[in-house]
Order: C-alpha cells, then structure tokens, then sequence
C-alpha cells in the first residue's frame, strides 16, 4: 500500500478508474517513461489508457 501511497495524485485518480487492477510499479514506469519524455500530463494519462487497451485487446 505505501508503493500506491507514494504514486503522485495524478496517477492514483486514474488508477482509481482503470479497468485493469494495476501494480503501483507497473504505473510508475509508464509515468517515469512518458515524463522523462517531456510528455504533459494529458500525454501521459493517454499513454496509460493506450497501454491498458492493448493489454486488454491482447488479453481477448
């Protein structure tokens, strides 16, 4: 819990929402990729959302 405790705010609201149930390190190597990218927060919640549809397109 403290792992999911130290994701930013962000982060935990679209955990909160997500389809699949998330492990606070997979969410953070997402997060770190796309912000070391420079990608704004918008980017990168839609990084998130693209992941997550391809892991459930695969997962059909």
């Amino acid at each position: 819990m403290q792992a999911y405790d130290r994701l930013p705010r962000e982060l935990r609201l679209w955990v909160q929402s997500a389809k699949l149930p998330w492990s606070p390190a997979s969410c953070r190597k997402v997060w770190l990729k796309t912000k070391a990218r420079g990608d704004s927060l918008e980017q990168t919640l839609a990084s998130l959302d693209r992941a997550e549809a391809a892991t459930l397109a695969r997962d059909k």
